[in-house]
């Protein structure tokens, strides 16, 4: 974790005063590589120390230190342009010189986190703690990156999805999908019925594709679709009248919450690929976009929450948080359908 270059005579590290307790997740990297990194919600204050180090017999002057917050969109195909969504600067020393290691404490009090950390095939949005030790020639940079996630509520309006595909006189299937909008956790059922089948259908199979826009402008638009699960629902010839079942789990599959024009940079959307496929091999296929959402571990945010006010040990008279908020919207709505549940 150390940072450094030729001719620096310190080294920088960053420590969060909860790292013992945060909870920790897996991030894709821009590599393709996983690596763990500290999860953090919206609103929640982030928190912890710089440690400078110098070398043995070493001093350092310097004209300042200071710390950063910030939320970061790149575009892999214009990296010279960096858009920041959020950033906040702490300074933490003005100008002078150091002859023996220093501790700098910092807190970002109820910072702003209003996207989830992501990495496609040609963007990334990152959230990472900066900090810069400016010198005359060349300054001292360490970075730390963290994840973000957003929660969300239950939607409010969930409607199921029924469509008619056909080809005149020859196929005519309807299919029907319980919901639209699904956590990443949940499980997607349908039905798909064949009303008509003049041809031979050797096989089908449901997918679900990742499609990521980047740019805006019709000459700046870059789309880059990925398949992420295939499941095959059928394997033989059906008749008229079948009704085939669908079951597909979610939680299996490195899915994001859907992402809507992000800050006018990206966006990614979900689609369910529903492919038929007869033998002569020619492929008939229909799309229908899906809404992918987080749902929060309600009892294990509610423990981290209570051991990182513990920690943090701090009276704020501030209202709820953002992302507090929605876990007491989210619980609530909970009870009420097992309430439903239970008076049916």
């Amino acid at each position: 974790m150390s940072f450094f270059g030729f001719g620096q005579s310190a080294e920088i590290s960053i420590e969060l005063s909860d790292a013992e307790k945060r909870k920790q997740v897996d991030v894709r990297n821009e590599e393709g590589k996983k690596e763990k990194l500290f999860l953090f919600y919206d609103g929640e204050t982030v928190s912890g120390k710089v440690n400078v180090l110098l070398k043995p017999g070493k001093k350092l002057d310097h004209m300042g230190i200071r710390v950063e917050f910030i939320g970061q969109i790149e575009l892999f195909y214009d990296r010279g342009n960096h858009h920041e969504f959020t950033s906040v600067v702490k300074e933490l020393a003005g100008p002078g010189e150091l002859a023996k290691n220093c501790v700098y404490p910092f807190e970002f009090l109820h910072v702003e986190k209003p996207h989830e950390s992501y990495t496609g095939a040609n963007v990334q949005l990152r959230y990472f703690i900066r900090v810069t030790v400016v010198k005359r020639l060349s300054d001292i940079i360490k970075e730390m990156d963290v994840a973000v996630h957003t929660l969300s509520s239950f939607p409010e309006i969930n409607n199921s999805i029924k469509m008619e595909v056909g080809i005149e006189d020859c196929l005519h299937i309807e299919f029907e999908y319980n919901k639209s909008k699904y956590h990443l956790r949940d499980v997607i059922v349908g039905k798909i019925y064949f009303l008509l089948v003049r041809i031979k259908i050797k096989h089908m199979e449901l997918a679900i594709i990742k499609r990521e826009t980047t740019g805006s402008g019709p000459a700046n638009t870059y789309n880059e679709n990925e398949t992420i699960a295939k499941y095959e629902i059928m394997d033989g010839a059906p008749v008229r009248g079948e009704s085939i079942p669908i079951r597909l789990f979610l939680s299996g599959y490195d899915l994001t919450p859907t992402m809507r024009e992000v800050c006018r940079k990206f966006s990614t959307r979900y689609y369910l690929n529903l492919v038929l496929v007869d033998e002569e091999e020619r492929r008939y296929f229909k799309q229908q976009e899906i809404t992918l959402w987080r749902k929060g571990d309600l009892r294990t945010i509610r423990k981290e929450r209570r051991e990182l006010a513990a920690l943090q040990s701090r009276d704020r008279p501030e209202p709820d948080t953002p992302s507090e908020k929605m876990v007491k919207d989210e619980a609530a709505a909970e009870k009420k359908e097992r309430e439903n549940a239970a008076e049916s």
